[in-house]
This record gives structure tokens, sequence and C-alpha cells, in this order.
């Protein structure tokens, strides 16, 4: 049996569907002036800490909420949350918290009309599915074909970033830990 070809047909369908304008709206949020903050839960959050790691790659100032030596959020950061569901209450809760006080929210998650795709001021719609049934339907186990989705969207956004900033790959090396 195999498995590598509905998987990818899974991923191609999903990726057909993201709206690439949503992905240029939050280029336009994310820039070298602001502190860049990534938040998200599970599998989600690791996906958002991939987008972290890769945004240091080209010259980002980014933190994940949540580890030991990130600084309090402030206005006029950029909070980047990523839910499936856009409903997971502590991603939406400090989301909140955060665009009160002033931050500039990017959302991704698989429902524009969720809590935290109304709340962001850039939603970037990734519609694969999710623990709650959400989205292009899949064979894979809970929210993965979400997960997967992300990290090639958000790694889209920092093509973007790379781009517009210009940010070669050789830039980019000369950040990567030389410690593997």
């Amino acid at each position: 049996m195999t498995l590598i070809e509905p998987v990818m047909k899974e991923i191609n369908e999903v990726m057909s569907l993201v709206d690439e304008t949503q992905i240029d709206q939050a280029e336009k949020l994310i820039t070298k002036d602001e502190r860049i903050f990534v938040l998200g839960a599970g599998r989600s959050g690791l996906m958002a800490k991939g987008f972290a790691m890769r945004l240091m790659h080209i010259g980002y100032t980014v933190y994940a909420i949540g580890e030991t030596i990130t600084p309090s959020i402030q206005p006029g950061d950029v909070l980047v949350s990523v839910s499936g569901s856009g409903k997971t209450s502590s991603i939406v809760e400090l989301t909140e918290k955060a665009k009160a006080d002033g931050v500039t929210i990017v959302g991704v998650t698989s429902r524009a009309d969720s809590p935290l795709g109304e709340l962001a001021d850039a939603t970037i719609v990734v519609p694969g599915a999710t623990k709650a049934g959400d989205g292009v339907k899949s064979i894979q186990l809970l929210s993965t074909l979400f997960d997967q989705s992300v990290h090639i969207t958000l790694d889209v956004l920092c093509l973007k970033l790379s781009q517009r900033d210009h940010v070669s790959n050789g830039s980019a090396a000369n950040t990567h830990s030389n410690m593997e």
C-alpha cells in the first residue's frame, strides 16, 4: 500500500486553495523594523517555531511566546498566531491581549470566520483538515494536513520576505547554526 501519493495529493489540494494575496497582506506587516513573535500550541506551535527559525535566518528579530528567554511583547510588535480551528483558547486569549495592547496580528488558521481569523489584521487561511474536522478531508491523523500545509505556507511567506529584503541563500546560510 502506497501512502505518499494520496498524502501529496491532499497537500497539493490544500495549497491550491491558499490565497496568495493573503500571504502578500501578511508580508506587508512583517518588516525588520519590528520584533516578530510567534504563537501556537502543539504541532501548530512547532510550525510557528519553524517559521521563527527561518525568519532569524533571514535577519529578523524573532521570539517564540512561552520560551524562557522571550521578552514581553509591546505595542508595535507583530504576533503571528497559528491555530487550525482558530478557537484554541490559550492562543485566542493571548492574541486578544496582544491586540488590545497595540500589537499587529497575523493569524494562520483553517477558518477565516474563527475568533483568531476575525481578530487578525491579516489572516492566512490554510484549509487543511484539523482535529475539529474543518478543511480539506484527510486520510492523515488529526491536524497533520493543516500542519504540513502551514509549514509550506509560512516557508512561502519567508521566501517572499527574503526576496523583498534581498536576502540571498548564502546570506541566510551565514546565520544557520554550525553546531550540527
